[in-house]
C-alpha cells in the first residue's frame, strides 16, 4: 500500500518515513502543502498523512482541494493543534481523522489500519484467500496452519493482491501502490517479486492462487486457488 507523508519537520518526516517502510508500505514524503497536492493529485495513494501547519498551503486547504478534485483516498490529519474547533475544521474540510503530536507510532499504525479497511468499502480485519491469511495488525501470514517467512515487500505486494482479490492487476498498477517513487526500474521487477512469492505461499501447499493474466497482469483468487 502506497502512502503520502505531508510533513515540513525534517526529522518527524524521515522518521515516519522508516517506520512506516518497515512495516510494508511504499511512502513519498512532501515538505509543503503545494507539493503535497500535486503529488497527491497526480499520484494514486492508499493514504495521506498530511501536517497542518505547513509553508505555501496549510493542511486544511490541500485537503479541501483534494476533495474538490474528487481525490478520495483516505486522509488523516496529523498536527500540533489541540482543539475541538482545530479538529472540526479538518474533519469539515474532508479529513476521516485526525491525531495530534505528540503520538505513538502504535496508535498511528492503528488508525491507518483502520482507515485502510474503510476505503471504498468496508474491508476486514484480517484478510483471507481460502485458507491463506494476512493479518495486518500482527505482521502474520499464514496458510494451512503454517506461518509464511515474506520480506517488507513480498508482504506489501500479497496484501495489496488480497486487498483486490479476484481483480487483475497491472504492473503499472502494482508499482504504483508497491513502490514509492524514488523506484527507477522497469516494470519487469513485479515478475520478480511475483515468483517468490509464488514459491512462499502457493508451491509448497499445492496451491495457485496467484494467477498470470497473460498481457494484462496477475490476478489473486478469492477462494485461494
Amino acid at each position: 500500500m502506497r502512502i503520502l507523508v505531508v510533513e515540513d519537520e525534517v526529522t518527524l518526516g524521515g522518521y515516519l518515513r522508516r517506520g512506516l517502510e518497515a512495516e510494508g508500505f511504499a511512502v513519498d514524503l512532501a515538505e509543503d502543502g503545494e507539493q503535497g497536492l500535486w503529488l497527491a493529485t497526480e499520484i494514486e495513494y492508499d493514504l495521506v498523512i498530511l501536517d497542518i501547519m505547513l509553508p505555501k498551503r496549510n493542511g486544511y486547504l490541500v485537503c479541501a482541494d483534494l476533495r474538490a478534485a474528487e481525490r478520495w483516498m483516505p486522509i488523516l490529519m496529523l498536527t500540533a493543534k489541540d482543539g475541538e474547533h482545530d479538529e472540526a475544521e479538518g474533519l469539515d474540510t474532508g479529513a476521516d481523522d485526525y491525531l495530534t503530536k505528540p503520538f505513538s507510532f502504535v496508535v498511528l499504525l492503528a488508525r491507518i489500519r483502520a482507515l485502510l479497511r474503510r476505503t471504498v468499502h468496508e474491508r476486514p480485519a484480517v484478510l483471507a484467500a481460502g485458507d491463506l491469511v494476512l493479518d495486518p495488525a500482527r505482521r502474520v501470514v499464514r496458510r494451512c496452519e503454517a506461518d509464511i517467512e515474506l520480506t517488507p515487500r513480498e508482504y506489501a505486494l500479497l496484501e495489496y493482491l488480497m486487498r483486490h482479490p479476484d481483480v487483475v492487476l497491472s504492473k503499472t498498477r502494482i508499482i504504483e501502490h508497491v513502490w514509492d517513487w524514488r523506484y527507477e526500474g522497469g516494470p519487469n521487477i513485479v515478475e520478480v517479486y511475483v515468483g517468490q512469492l509464488r514459491r512462499k505461499i502457493d508451491a509448497p501447499f499445492g496451491r495457485c492462487a496467484l494467477k498470470t493474466v497473460r498481457g494484462a497482469g496477475y490476478l489473486l483468487a478469492a477462494d485461494g486457488g
